[in-house]
């Protein structure tokens, strides 16, 4: 099996393929700190992409409560403790991934039950109670919203697993796509995939996934789900471009993390942990580096405030930014500015003879 480099795991790692970069990679950045919880995006994905006979138990965008929540139900549970140990030494990962604990044929993975799937948000804010024992600002009950979409792995676990080469990762963005014309519904994709992302259609015996809009990639634009954030929790980029504010968040700053890094597919959509929950839980999910994240995030630099201005601020993709300490300007693929935010918003008094005073 070949031997690729996995920049989240700190270390070479085995994928059944060699390793073969887009030229740009699709990501985006969820700030779980702002989710209102309220499914506005999962229902502009439902009416968009999965409203057809097939379709009704399909969400390709979907919001959870952690920790009992799951889409399917235990998806993450189950995953972790087929995986086994787990640990870091700094930012190097000392366990094996889904491809290194499995024969070389497949991933290791674990298909759901149909009846998993029914309830797409179950233990909706469902709290748990922490035994441990707490202090501010980390909450002794606690639960939050993970905001959960296709990750278009680096190395998808989907791709790796179907024997048809029914699955494919677009070189010119990173999007990863099934072509229907040669999916068999073996469903080998839908147990690979460590965040269930790969779906079966019953009426059709084929697997469906998020597509991440590309219709609208394809014209500058960000995906539904990102457009439709009342909370404006969400920021679309390319990661691997160094001018990009997701970048920046992701690589240079860090306050971004990916969600079970250990899993190995090096997931494109990145999550700002929240604050109030403990640092354990949090570690298992987004890795060694969530304490160190939530801190920045809790006292951000001027430029790390600037691009949290940016979440939902557009509709149009923000492929780069400048700041200049005032205010920060977004721009699109030909350096065309998009958006201008101040930072600090002026305070303006009105003088003594226009007061409302009755």
């Amino acid at each position: 099996m070949p031997e690729v480099f996995n920049w989240q795991l700190g270390r070479p790692m085995r994928y059944p393929y060699d390793e073969s970069r887009p030229k740009r990679q699709f990501s985006a950045v969820f700030n779980i700190n702002r989710c209102l919880g309220c499914q506005t995006c999962t229902m502009a994905c439902k009416s968009t992409w999965t409203f057809s006979r097939g379709q009704e138990q399909m969400w390709w965008n979907n919001v959870e409560t952690k920790p009992y929540g799951g889409y399917p139900q235990n998806w993450d549970v189950k995953l972790l403790e087929i995986l086994g140990p787990q640990a870091w030494n700094g930012e190097i990962y000392q366990g094996q991934t889904i491809f290194e604990s499995a024969p070389p044929s497949e991933p290791n993975g674990h298909l759901p039950d149909l009846s998993e799937w029914r309830f797409p948000n179950i233990h909706e804010d469902t709290s748990v109670p922490w035994q441990k024992g707490a202090a501010l600002p980390v909450h002794d009950t606690w639960f939050f919203y993970l905001q959960r979409i296709c990750n278009h792995c680096t190395y998808p676990a989907c791709l790796a697993a179907c024997p048809r080469k029914a699955i494919y990762k677009r070189p010119e963005d990173g999007i990863v796509l099934v072509d229907q014309s040669r999916c068999r519904g073996y469903r080998y994709c839908n147990k690979a995939c460590p965040y269930k992302k790969t779906m079966f259609r019953g009426t059709s015996t084929t697997t469906e996934k998020c597509v991440a809009c590309y219709p609208r990639v394809e014209e500058g634009q960000v995906t539904r789900c990102i457009a439709a954030c009342i909370g404006k929790i969400r920021l679309q980029g390319w990661v691997d471009d160094e001018k990009s504010p997701i970048h920046y968040l992701v690589r240079k700053e860090k306050v971004a993390l990916p969600l079970y890094p250990q899993f190995g597919t090096e997931p494109n959509v990145y999550y700002i942990p929240p604050r109030w929950v403990p640092r354990e839980f949090l570690t298992q999910m987004f890795g060694p580096g969530a304490e160190a994240a939530i801190a920045k995030y809790s006292n951000p630099s001027p430029e790390l405030l600037a691009i949290l201005q940016l979440f939902g601020a557009t509709d149009r993709i923000i492929h780069s930014y400048d700041f200049d300490g005032v205010r920060v300007v977004g721009f699109d693929e030909n350096r065309r500015e998009i958006l201008r935010v101040k930072i600090n918003e002026e305070v303006i008094v009105r003088p003594e003879g226009r007061m409302n005073i009755s």
